[in-house]
């Protein structure tokens, strides 16, 4: 049984762990409040990668003595050392006499040792309030330190008759200027973006987020056989915002060698038996270099092979109110499809929103189901 007070400081402690969005990545998402006789003495959460944790950037806030005092914190406190000192040490150091925890930390280094480390010290420790909320935000985290892997979003924009550009290949603009302005604010939320040479050698895009502030994803471009234009925006723009090329064995060293010296990070990837990268192989060696999330943003076919290979974790589709026609226009996914109706792959819808002119459509792999279990009610 929770109190109403436990809940709404730990709803609290949420709200505050969003604040770190795209900026704390490959680490998770940490909000801090601390209480003392019914008040708020002091809250924090994790701004950046590497900068003080939740915790300790709570305690360093205090505004009176936390001795005494209960801590509301979102995930585990971490008890080892990494970029940070752990935060259980700190808690002791501090006083605290409760701690109250949304989730276990998935963290192998930490799980379940943390909340042991702070109750064999005769702290009183209650975990499990607003675990679903606390997943959900952190979603991102746990495929990545449980997996290696990142997760994957699939964003795409269309006409209402399901077109992504008119048959002459225009695509400016499907969506209106407020989708747009969206679309730059999951870009600042995730690690990296992805699209495929075909979209580059169409479109000649940045791919770049363009909000003051916002931390700049790795802009990943799959390319088997690396022929992206030594002219285009990505290549001449690759020593502001950082691009990585990924490719196959049948790529030219020449042709590397030269993106190399124009600032272009290459990386080599298994085939898919049809001379194209392995997206699957693709995921686990940006997993092994930290990437926690991709925005994938390219056009129907990567998009196709993202779905194809069940690699799409969640998806953003932007509903423009325009029917454009036209019976080559592609849509949002090529390839050769499912051949069944019921092999097509089901989404898990989270929620249906205007922007300004447009709908967007939020949800998730049906695999991820789960995530969606449990949020927006009140524990009682």
């Amino acid at each position: 049984m929770w109190s109403e007070e436990d809940i709404r400081y730990m709803r609290l402690a949420l709200s505050l762990a969003e604040r770190g969005a795209g900026h704390v990545s490959p680490n998770p998402m940490v909000g801090a409040v601390i209480v003392k006789g019914g008040r708020i003495i002091a809250e924090g959460w994790h701004k950046a990668y590497g900068c003080l944790h939740a915790e300790t950037d709570a305690l360093s806030s205090c505004s009176e003595d936390p001795a005494g005092a209960t801590m509301y914190v979102t995930l585990e406190p971490c008890c080892h050392y990494g970029k940070q000192p752990p935060c259980t040490s700190a808690i002791l150091r501090a006083g605290i006499s409760r701690v109250v925890v949304a989730m276990t930390d998935p963290n192998p280094l930490v799980s379940g040792k943390g909340t042991g480390i702070l109750r064999e010290h005769g702290i009183e420790v209650r975990t499990g309030l607003l675990e679903n909320e606390a997943r959900y935000l952190n979603r991102i985290f746990i495929r990545y330190i449980t997996e290696h892997r990142p997760w994957v979003v699939l964003k795409s924009a269309m006409t209402l008759d399901g077109r992504i550009a008119a048959a002459s290949g225009d695509s400016r603009w499907v969506s209106c200027e407020a989708s747009r302005r969206l679309v730059h604010g999951l870009r600042g939320r995730h690690a990296g973006i992805m699209a495929g040479i075909g979209t580059v050698i169409a479109d000649d895009p940045m791919l770049n987020c363009r909000i003051d502030g916002a931390r700049q994803p790795l802009r990943i471009i799959v390319d088997s056989d690396a022929r992206i234009p030594l002219d285009s925006a990505l290549v001449r723009s690759a020593r502001e915002f950082p691009v990585l090329l990924a490719h196959t064995s049948g790529a030219g060293q020449e042709r590397l060698g030269m993106l190399g010296r124009a600032g272009v990070g290459t990386l080599e990837c298994a085939g898919d038996g049809s001379g194209m990268v392995d997206l699957s192989d693709l995921m686990s060696r940006l997993g092994e270099k930290g990437i926690g999330s991709v925005l994938v943003e390219g056009g129907a076919e990567i998009n196709w092979s993202i779905i194809g290979q069940g690699l799409a974790d969640e998806y953003y589709y932007f509903i423009a109110p325009k029917i454009i026609g036209g019976r080559t226009a592609k849509g949002p996914v090529g390839g050769s499809g499912f051949h069944r109706m019921a092999d097509a792959a089901c989404i898990a819808i989270e929620s249906v929103t205007q922007t300004g002119s447009d709908w967007l459509v939020h949800g998730f792999a049906e695999k991820n189901r789960p995530l969606l279990e449990g949020l927006y009610k009140d524990i009682k």
